[in-house]
C-alpha cells in the first residue's frame, strides 16, 4: 500500500483549548510511527512571556510534523472572536502554501467552522473531510446564539455540503447536527480514552473515610458558561447541608474561573471546594484516582474525554444529560434528566449511601470504557482516508 499524505486543520490544539484539541493529539499518538502515512498539522500557538506570537513548525514523530500559527491569544481556552479571525486570516496563507509545496491526499479537519472554512474553499482541488465536535454545530450554546444565526445558513451549510465525509463525536451530535442539516449523511466515530493511562486505583476504588457518608467528589472540563459549575456547586452545598462529609475538586481552565471561586467564597465552601485550575495532562491519571464519583451538569457536549478518563480510571457517573451520555452511561452511573442541583445531590446520594452499589458501578465503568480506544477510532478514520485516496 502506498503511502497517504494527509493535511490535518485544528485551530486549537494542547496546551490550546479543550476536548477537541485533546482528541486530535491523541489520534496523532496513534498515527506515529506508521511506514503508510505522512501528516502535516496546521493549529496555533500561544505567545509565551507575553512576547510577539511565533509560527514554528514541531516534529511531532518522524511521519508528523505540526505548523503551529503565533497568535495574540490571551487565554488558553476562551477563543476571543478576533483571535478566531487572525488565525483564519493567518492559516489561510500557510494552508495555501502547504497545498502549493506538498502533494496531500485529502485534508481531515477538526470543526466545520472556522476550520473547515479553508477546506471548503479548495475542495474542488483536494476532498476533505469534517470531525463535528460540538460547538462547531448549532444548537443551546448560550455564547455562539449570534453566531449560529448568522453563520449557519450562510457558511456552515455550504462547508457541510460539500465535504466528502461528516464524522460527529457522538449519536447525540449527530442527532443535533440532523435537525440542523436533516438532508447530510454522517458517521459516528466516538472519542476514545488511554486505557493503559487511566486506570482504577491499585487498592480497589472506594468511597472517602469519614465519621459519616461521604466522597471525593470530581469534574474536569473547560470551565465554560455550558459545563454549569455553578450548579455542581449548589449540589455540593446542599449534600453539605445534609450532612454528608464530600469534598469537591473543580479541575480547569477558562472564562469563568474566577466568578466561580468568587461563589465558592460567598458561599463559604472553601474547605470542600477546591478549583485547581488546569492541570498537566500527565499528572491527571493520579487525580482520577485519588476521586470516587466522577460529576456533571454540561447542557451541552459531543463526547466528553473527561468521562471517558474517569470511566476507565473506576468512577461512576453522575451526569445531567446532553450528547454522547448514552453511549457511555449504561450501568455505570445515573443520567440526571431534570438538570437541578437537587437531583443531582439525590443521585449523588444513592451512591454515597450505598457502598456496594458504588462498587458495582465502579467495576462496570472499566468495563465500559473498555469500548472506547484510540487504536480503533484511528483505524476508522484511516478506513476513510483510504476511501478519498
Amino acid at each position: 500500500m502506498s503511502k497517504l499524505n494527509l493535511l490535518m486543520l485544528n485551530f486549537e490544539f494542547p496546551p490550546i483549548g479543550g476536548g477537541a484539541a485533546h482528541a486530535h493529539f491523541c489520534l496523532l499518538k496513534q498515527y506515529a510511527g506508521r511506514d503508510d502515512l505522512k501528516v502535516d498539522v496546521l493549529t496555533s500557538a500561544a505567545p509565551l512571556g507575553g512576547k510577539q506570537p511565533v509560527t514554528f513548525v514541531e516534529e511531532f514523530s518522524d511521519n508528523i510534523n505540526i505548523y503551529k500559527i503565533g497568535l495574540h491569544k490571551k487565554d488558553l481556552h476562551f477563543w476571543r472572536k478576533t483571535e478566531v479571525i487572525e488565525w483564519l486570516f493567518k492559516a489561510k496563507f500557510y494552508y495555501r502554501k502547504l497545498l502549493q509545496e506538498k502533494n496531500y491526499d485529502l485534508v481531515h479537519s477538526f470543526f466545520g467552522f472556522p476550520t473547515a472554512y479553508l477546506c471548503y474553499r479548495s475542495a474542488k482541488k483536494l476532498p476533505y473531510i469534517i470531525s463535528l465536535r460540538g460547538s462547531d454545530v448549532p444548537g443551546r450554546h448560550a455564547r455562539l446564539k449570534l453566531d449560529y444565526k448568522i453563520l449557519a445558513p450562510l457558511l456552515f451549510k455550504p462547508i457541510w455540503r460539500n465535504a466528502a465525509f461528516l464524522v460527529a463525536c457522538s449519536e447525540g451530535l449527530k442527532e443535533r447536527a440532523l435537525r440542523f442539516l436533516p438532508s447530510a449523511s454522517i458517521d459516528v466515530i466516538p472519542n476514545g480514552v488511554d486505557l493503559d493511562n487511566f486506570s482504577p486505583a491499585t487498592c480497589g476504588q472506594g468511597l472517602a473515610p469519614g465519621t459519616g457518608p461521604g466522597a471525593n467528589l470530581l469534574t474536569v472540563g473547560r470551565l465554560s458558561v455550558t459545563k454549569r459549575v455553578e450548579m455542581l456547586i449548589d449540589t455540593v452545598n446542599i449534600l453539605n447541608k445534609d450532612g454528608y462529609n464530600v469534598h469537591f475538586t473543580i479541575v480547569g481552565g477558562g472564562k469563568f474561573e474566577q466568578q466561580l471561586r468568587h461563589i465558592v467564597a460567598d458561599a463559604k465552601l472553601s474547605d470542600i471546594i477546591e478549583i485547581t485550575g488546569r492541570i498537566d495532562a500527565e499528572k491527571m491519571p493520579d487525580v482520577y484516582r485519588q476521586n470516587d464519583i466522577f460529576i456533571s451538569a454540561t447542557m451541552q457536549e459531543g463526547m466528553s474525554n473527561a468521562m471517558l478518563e474517569a470511566m476507565a480510571s473506576g468512577l461512576p457517573i453522575v451526569t445531567t444529560r446532553c450528547e454522547g451520555v448514552e453511549e457511555l452511561i449504561k450501568d455505570n452511573g445515573f443520567i440526571v434528566e431534570t438538570a437541578q442541583a437537587k437531583q443531582i445531590a439525590d443521585a449523588i446520594k444513592q451512591l454515597v449511601d450505598d457502598r456496594q452499589t458504588h462498587k458495582k458501578m465502579s467495576t462496570a465503568a472499566r468495563q465500559q470504557a473498555e469500548k472506547f480506544s484510540w487504536s480503533s477510532v484511528a483505524e476508522r478514520y484511516l478506513k476513510i482516508y483510504e476511501s478519498l485516496k
